[in-house]
């Protein structure tokens, strides 16, 4: 076996609490004192000393996440050491909030810090225009790192002051500031985005950004009102 070769996907020593190797697993420079929530199941591997358990919300969010059907099923992570992360060969896209917040779908959630505020909450400026589970999303705020999955390489958009249209099938995830609103064009579903019927999106305006991903979710997490 050609060792040069093999060494090329190696360890290196952590630059960043989170970080990316490759495109497919997270790795997290873990320390006592600063937790992690995973997503159950996401552990590949670690080296150190790292514990884990299961991690149960408060009752109420479970009953709505029940209700909605946005559960995240979460495991608490302690210790000192690096660990990796990935959830079935997706993508992992990492990013550090600073005092804000980003909504995603549960599905996408693969670890945030532990110290970060995250509940099931309604979409502002959707609830009236949607049914089904596409009403809700994962809020989580604070400051901390947070690694959410994609089904291929994503997009991120930045839309300040000129709008930003999405097809519903193909969002993950957005900043929380972000003003949102749903957007019909024409009844040109056949031709426009991923669904069928009229020509629906998610439009976004202000400072912030938006996770796009190549691959229709097939959750089919939005159902527009005909």
């Amino acid at each position: 076996m050609d060792q040069q070769m093999i060494a090329a996907y190696g360890q290196t020593a952590p630059s960043a609490r989170m970080q990316p190797h490759g495109n497919k697993i997270c790795r997290v420079a873990l320390q006592q004192g600063y937790d992690l929530m995973a997503k159950q199941g996401s552990m590949i591997a670690y080296t150190g000393f790292i514990t884990f358990e299961p991690w149960r919300d408060s009752r109420g969010q479970r009953m709505m996440g029940s209700v909605v059907g946005e559960r995240l099923g979460l495991m608490k992570c302690t210790g000192q050491g690096d660990l990796y992360l990935a959830d079935y060969g997706a993508d992992v896209v990492m990013m550090q909030l600073n005092n804000d917040g980003i909504s995603v779908n549960a599905a996408n959630v693969l670890a945030f810090d532990a110290q970060l505020e995250h509940k099931i909450e309604s979409i502002s400026g959707l609830v009236n225009k949607f049914s089904g589970n596409g009403m809700f999303n994962i809020a989580i705020r604070g400051t901390g790192w947070v690694a959410i999955t994609t089904q291929g390489t994503p997009v991120v958009l930045n839309p300040g002051e000129r709008e930003t249209c999405v097809d519903p099938d193909a969002l993950v995830a957005w900043s929380t500031g972000l003003r949102v609103k749903s957007k019909r064009s024409a009844r040109l579903g056949a031709l426009v985005g991923r669904g069928t019927g009229e020509a629906m999106q998610v439009a976004f305006t202000g400072a912030g950004y938006v996770v796009v991903q190549p691959s229709e979710d097939s959750t089919d997490r939005f159902h527009f009102r005909g």
